[in-house]
């Protein structure tokens, strides 16, 4: 079977960061996809599934939310590797928008105080499943290191 281009990306090289993914056309309109790569893969013990559920919840939320972005966003999620999440926009954009919406959704977690939104049983698939401490302090980290060090381009 043919691998998928995702998987044939030398991952023993990715740093946190945010890449290009892919780029499709869609009824006409381009649409991209980026790799939201928080930690450095099989280098870093991956995000808990309590972290990454909660920044997906409030990350999804704040984007949605954004009077510029929001209309823009396709799709927010992790990845089943738990290192990242991919972002899916209307259109391409470059890295140093993308880089600062990040920065302004993580830190946004960071701040964040209250119920996480959509964590009920009627809103959420597994609403037990949420850490609002851990995803706090992942959030940081990453804008930590989206702030020190930004890197865009696949490893080769």
């Amino acid at each position: 079977m043919k691998l998928i281009p995702s998987f044939t990306i030398d991952h023993t090289k990715l740093k946190p960061g945010i890449y290009l993914s892919r780029q499709d056309e869609v009824g006409g309109e381009k649409v991209t996809t980026y790799d939201i790569r928080m930690i450095a893969p099989n280098r870093e013990p991956g995000l808990s599934q309590g972290a990454i559920h909660t920044i997906e919840h409030l990350v999804a939320t704040y984007l949605r939310n954004d009077p510029e972005w929001g209309g823009r966003i396709i799709y927010w999620g992790p990845m089943g590797c738990l290192t990242g999440n991919y972002l899916i926009l209307k259109g391409e954009w470059p890295f140093e928008e993308l880089r600062q919406l990040m920065i302004r959704a993580f830190r946004s977690v960071v701040e964040f105080e209250g119920e996480v939104p959509g964590t009920t049983s009627e809103t959420c698939g597994n609403c037990r499943l949420h850490d609002l401490p851990m995803a706090k302090y992942e959030a940081a980290r990453y804008v930590e290191r989206l702030e020190k060090e930004f890197c865009c381009e696949y490893p080769e």
